[in-house]
């Protein structure tokens, strides 16, 4: 939905408002995330949630279909985006749970693989039907399938024991309102292992991030593939190449995040956390440079290395942020935390691509690119500085208490 909304907006809007397309989404993310994260939590209903969210979010598709012009979609986008929310800090935490201690990089890992495929078919079908359907049509295509998603959802086992009995809705909202307010003597657990610089670091990647991607699918059209893309004499729509560049990413995350998984459990968290950020900022730089060449060839060259790049740095820092939650996050806490994990990316949602389309506005694209990258560099050394490991040398906690020897009692 993104990625043609954005072309659709790019037609008739500026850069800045290209960009809004993705501040919109993530300024739900930001406030409701947790709040879904906390209901599921407190209710114990966490497959309910995700069930609800999910089908409410689908029926707010299809106003799209009628909603024309910049604003009026981008409005939809917000609104959209306070219920598709819901899904993924639930399935987070139920994900972390079915792969426990021993297991849960690899259990992350999978299921952000298969997240990676579906992201990967979804950026080439996009370059597809942006040729072949009217907007109405595609976004009709965005519900049918977000309708199958909702009806997997109801099919996902819940690993959690079912409550003995469901709260009154009026104590369900004074536990999310401490949780998501608390007082200053109820905040040990975000400072568990650094856990609180982890989220301000991932807010400050995403500025970088999303504020280059907010800005892709325009710049790869109008600048690195001008003109289109001639193939042994045929020429390519720069939609449909679009598309697949934009496809790398997702693709390469989907055999990424299952390699770092594995990483994840046998060498720790923090590597994979500094790793991914840093590399974050290395592709706002690789996609400033794609622009460069004069040849066509050696421009896709570049912008598909960019993609390779942040597809790698994507699943390093996910996986290993996710795991490292899972680790220091309470039982009772797990999906709230994983929703906070997507209020501190959401903060980089909202406020990176309005800061880099306005940089745009005035300066290029280009230039607007390399400066976004000097935050996802500042964040890797945030990391590098306060993050305690979660699992010092691959292994669990509850391992090296076996394993470590009992010292002798003289006493």
């Amino acid at each position: 939905m993104g990625t043609a909304m954005a072309v659709y907006v790019g037609r008739g809007g500026s850069a800045f408002a290209v960009s809004m397309v993705l501040t919109a989404y993530f300024l739900g993310m930001t406030v409701f995330a947790p709040v879904w994260g906390a209901v599921a939590d407190v209710t114990g209903r966490r497959r309910a949630v995700m069930v609800g969210t999910s089908l409410v979010a689908t029926l707010l598709v299809l106003p799209l279909t009628v909603v024309e012009g910049v604003w009026g979609p981008i409005g939809l986008r917000a609104l959209y985006a306070v219920f598709a929310v819901g899904f993924q800090p639930v399935m987070l935490a139920v994900v972390s749970d079915l792969g426990g201690d021993e297991a849960r990089g690899r259990s992350l890992g999978f299921f952000n693989s298969a997240r990676g495929v579906g992201f990967a078919g979804g950026q080439v079908a996009a370059g597809v039907l942006l040729g072949l359907l009217a907007p109405a049509g595609l976004y009709l295509a965005i519900a049918g399938l977000s309708l199958v998603s909702t009806v997997a959802a109801a099919l996902v086992s819940d690993p959690a024991p079912a409550p003995e009995r469901t709260p009154s809705v009026r104590a369900v909202g004074a536990e999310i309102r401490r949780r998501l307010l608390p007082a200053v003597e109820d905040r040990e657990h975000l400072r568990t292992n650094g856990l609180w610089w982890l989220y301000v670091a991932l807010a400050l990647r995403n500025m970088t991030v999303l504020g280059v991607m907010s800005l892709m699918p325009v710049y790869l059209v109008d600048t690195v593939l001008a003109g289109g893309v001639d193939l042994l004499g045929a020429v390519l729509a720069a939609e449909l190449v679009m598309g697949v560049l934009l496809a790398i990413n997702p693709t390469g995350q989907s055999v990424f995040m299952v390699l770092f998984g594995r990483v994840a459990d046998s060498s720790g968290r923090k590597p994979l956390i500094v790793a991914g950020m840093a590399g974050s900022g290395a592709f706002a730089l690789v996609e400033a440079a794609a622009a460069l060449p004069a040849g066509l060839w050696p421009r896709l060259a570049l912008a598909g290395l960019g993609m390779v790049v942040i597809a790698a740095a994507f699943s390093a820092m996910t996986t290993g942020a996710l795991a490292f939650i899972g680790d220091v996050a309470p039982q009772e806490r797990r999906s709230e935390l994983m929703g906070l994990r997507s209020t501190a990316k959401g903060v980089g949602g909202v406020v990176g691509p309005p800061t880099i389309g306005a940089v745009a506005t005035v300066a290029g694209m280009r230039a607007a690119f390399a400066v976004g990258s000097a935050l996802a560099f500042l964040a890797a050394a945030l990391v590098a500085r306060t993050l305690a490991e979660s699992r010092p040398g691959g292994v669990a906690p509850d391992e090296r208490s076996v394993s470590t020897p009992a010292m002798a009692n003289d006493d």
